[in-house]
């Protein structure tokens, strides 16, 4: 018997081509939007309690990045080292609600804004000290997360 002919090296057969289709990835768009949306909600809300003074520190733009970030570390350790999820919770929370929260984007306006408006040095500060804190809450949150983990399985 031989190996029919496929055009291929090897006579190998190529696999049919896998779809993915709108209905694999509608799901997954719905879920990344309606978390969106409800991670803006919060944020906005948030920027409505904390307003930000004109020329001042954007504290709560800030903050919601900071503590996104940090909800980001213990939430990616817990759905790749503890337990895993269903398919659209990362989606849903991580890409959707997380990703609607936090806003580098407002950051970036922000900083456009503080020195447009002669606050180079608050808005240099701001510039510098939100992606160091963003970046240190999620190695801090995700650390935490982990120690914690080993510790209760002791």
């Amino acid at each position: 018997m031989t190996v029919p002919k496929t055009g291929r090296p090897g006579g190998i057969r190529a696999t049919a081509p896998r779809r993915s289709g709108w209905r694999t990835q509608a799901p997954v768009v719905a879920v990344v939007a309606l978390g969106g949306g409800t991670g803006a909600a919060a944020r906005y809300a948030a920027s409505l309690w904390w307003p930000t003074q004109s020329g001042g520190f954007p504290w709560t733009t800030f903050g919601a990045n900071v503590v996104g970030c940090a909800v980001i570390g213990v939430f990616m350790v817990v759905i790749t080292e503890v337990r895993p999820a269903h398919r659209l919770v990362r989606p849903f929370f991580g890409t959707g609600v997380l990703g609607g929260f936090t806003t580098f984007s407002t950051y970036a306006v922000d900083t456009r804004y503080l020195f447009a408006d002669g606050q180079v040095r608050t808005g240099l500060a701001y510039l510098a000290a939100t992606p160091l804190a963003a970046l240190t809450s999620v190695w801090l949150a995700a650390w935490a997360a982990r120690r914690l983990l080993k510790r209760r399985q002791s």
